[in-house]
């Protein structure tokens, strides 16, 4: 009964573009448990006791808000379910502080991944163009990884794995095209039906495991980061570093920065503008321009 119930929520669910891949592997193993007990229908009680079987506060709440989700659409179909409470398990997500890349940085991971071994093979090639296609378009890191030879156009890159499940165009700056361009030249003459622009030395498609171990290997390599106290830098900081940069190099009269930061939401596949509206918290020198706008309105405004 629960696992029906479960099946016909995470299709639902997957239908409007959702993944769900954790979603599913705790709400099956909830519902082994539930059953376990005797439950046909999400009990309350039940769902806690479950949920407080992980390690930390953090995984209790993450496993009880699953549920949770799970619960409150099932019971518009079937008042029997239960819905569990909110805040049994207290847990509040932070974002981690970004590490935001210079250009020397990013020329010195290049140049890094330039020097991997071995040094014959496509893998220096590969991951040299990774680093700087990321650093150039802001791109996810699974994004990157899911291109494929169709997904090269005229007017930039076709990005069908998106986190949203939305589908949409990446336009390239001229130097990266041409740096692409001279990779495809280099990874068409490869022997293998895969047509990943990245791919393993298996000749098939990168998996991001394998991509993040070579990046700590990269960092390394490169000295990052180079003073104590600061963030580990990560893949996800490309994307960071790209979005703070639009932002600083973005228009300063009020009317029209409305309108950039619209572009850049869409250019870089957000939900809201929430989303983008949180890189102008990751760099100083953004902060410090807000600080000023701040004060040159209120003493615009004040009699």
């Amino acid at each position: 009964m629960l696992k029906d119930a479960i099946d016909t929520y995470l299709a639902v669910r997957r239908a409007a573009g959702f993944k769900l891949t954790d979603d599913a592997f705790y709400l099956f193993h909830f519902a082994r448990f539930a059953t376990a007990q005797g439950d046909t229908h999400v009990k309350s009680q039940t769902a806690i006791a479950w949920a407080g079987q992980a390690r930390t506060e953090s995984q209790r709440a993450i496993r009880l808000k699953a549920v949770i989700r799970f619960a409150r659409f099932s019971y518009a179909a079937d008042n029997r379910h239960e819905i569990p409470p909110q805040g049994v398990f207290c847990f509040q997500r932070h974002r981690p502080i970004p590490y935001l890349y210079t250009e020397a940085e990013i020329q010195a991971l290049m140049g890094a991944a330039a020097r991997l071994e071995p040094a014959d093979s496509f893998r220096p090639l590969m991951y040299r163009t990774l680093i700087g296609l990321l650093a150039s378009t802001g791109l996810r890191i699974s994004e990157a990884l899911g291109l494929c030879f169709k997904d090269i156009m005229a007017d930039g890159l076709l990005i069908r794995k998106t986190k949203f499940g939305k589908s949409r165009i990446v336009p390239l700056h001229p130097t990266t095209h041409l740096a692409l361009e001279e990779y495809l030249v280099e990874r068409a003459k490869l022997a293998t039906t895969d047509d990943h622009l990245f791919i393993s030395k298996w000749r098939r498609g990168m998996c991001r495991q394998t991509v993040y171990a070579t990046f700590k290997e990269l960092l390394k390599m490169a000295g990052l980061p180079r003073q104590s106290g600061l963030p580990r830098p990560r893949l996800i900081d490309f994307r960071h570093s790209f979005a703070s940069n639009a932002l600083v190099d973005g228009p300063d009269r009020r009317d029209q920065v409305g309108r950039h930061t619209l572009a850049l939401m869409t250019y870089l596949g957000h939900a809201s503008p929430n989303s983008t509206f949180w890189y102008l918290e990751s760099s100083p020198l953004l902060m410090d321009h807000i600080v000023r706008a701040c004060e040159h309105f209120v003493e615009e405004n004040t009699p």
